[in-house]
């Protein structure tokens, strides 16, 4: 049963650019403008018109864009929850005037070991991660840290949860690896490496949406009866200011917005290509996190009652239903 049918999610990209080279991207290989805040502020009116309630300014690295704060501000005022995961590079310069502005700060780690982070972000970032921990807890930030599950650093959980995360009383959010078009991340985790990952997450001060395993276990989403609602409960705004369907990692489509978002995404154009969500060739055996997280939350099924408990968590241990139920 569907609960809502409007979208709650805008992955907003600033730029395409990125100062790492992570492995498991492709992003940072794209030529890529700068987002305007004439476009931002346009847009953020028609999402709010459209039902939006989250929106993540993404990248990218979104903090090469030098009027990041400008965006996460306009956006928090206008009392859309706000989302933004950095690689810290660039977060100790900004961290003042992000200050109070993001609701979920996610800082990327995938290793306690400096070497072992910092080979697979391609660039040196593992002590601006530290660095960049200590600045948001002196300005009374609380960051959470977004933790990448491959099947070779799986063993380092326990080293990051017990030397980095707990000390600091951080949130470890646990986001499993997934593959798209030829970008690929090795072997999958195992049945068994599964179970490893699904009974970590249930500690104290630990998110993994456990649906997320779930759907690993069922492989993915089937075009034949699809879990995947991208295109109907997301909308993706590229750093170009086009509406990019069904899902950034497929992008069919991209249709410029030149100031109409509210009616574009209505248009009969773009709705009957949302209508195609989870049903494209492409979308077979998909995993994308980012997409499949708002699609259980929107309709009841074994995928919605798997993702409700780690949900529930994560926002009473941060305190952001305080903040949902008063927007």
């Amino acid at each position: 049963m569907r609960l809502v049918r409007h979208p709650v999610l805008c992955n907003y990209y600033v730029t395409y650019r990125c100062n790492a080279k992570c492995s498991f991207c492709d992003i940072w290989e794209k030529p890529s403008p700068y987002i305007t805040l004439e476009d931002v502020t346009r847009n953020l009116h028609d999402l709010k018109r459209l039902g939006v309630s989250v929106v993540d300014f993404t990248g990218g690295e979104p903090l090469l864009h030098r009027q990041i704060h400008e965006f996460v501000g306009l956006a928090h005022n206008m009392g859309f929850i706000t989302t933004l995961t950095t690689n810290c590079l660039l977060y100790p310069k900004y961290a003042e005037r992000l200050r109070g502005k993001v609701d979920m700060l996610h800082f990327s780690l995938d290793s306690s070991e400096k070497e072992v982070h910092d080979r697979g972000r391609g660039v040196a970032c593992f002590d601006f991660v530290l660095e960049s921990i200590r600045v948001a807890r002196e300005l009374g930030e609380r960051p959470d840290v977004l933790f990448t599950v491959f099947r070779q650093n799986l063993a380092d959980l326990e080293r990051v949860y017990e030397q980095i995360t707990q000390p600091n009383g951080l949130v470890l959010i646990l986001n499993p690896a997934f593959e798209y078009g030829d970008v690929e991340t090795g072997e999958q985790l195992t049945p068994e490496e599964l179970d490893y990952l699904s009974a970590f997450g249930k500690r104290k001060g630990v998110y993994l949406n456990e649906a997320f395993i779930q759907l690993r276990r069922d492989g993915g989403n089937h075009v034949a009866d699809p879990v995947c609602r991208a295109a109907s409960t997301t909308l993706v705004v590229s750093p170009s200011n086009e509406l990019v369907l069904p899902c950034y990692h497929l992008g069919e489509k991209k249709f410029p917005i030149e100031g109409r978002l509210f009616d574009l995404y209505n248009s009969a154009e773009v709705q009957q290509l949302a209508a195609l969500e989870g049903r494209l060739p492409a979308c077979e055996g998909c995993t994308i996190n980012c997409y499949m997280q708002p699609s259980f939350a929107v309709e009841t099924s074994k995928y919605f009652w798997k993702a409700l408990p780690s949900t529930i968590k994560y926002n009473w241990e941060k305190g952001t239903w305080k903040r949902m139920l008063t927007r």
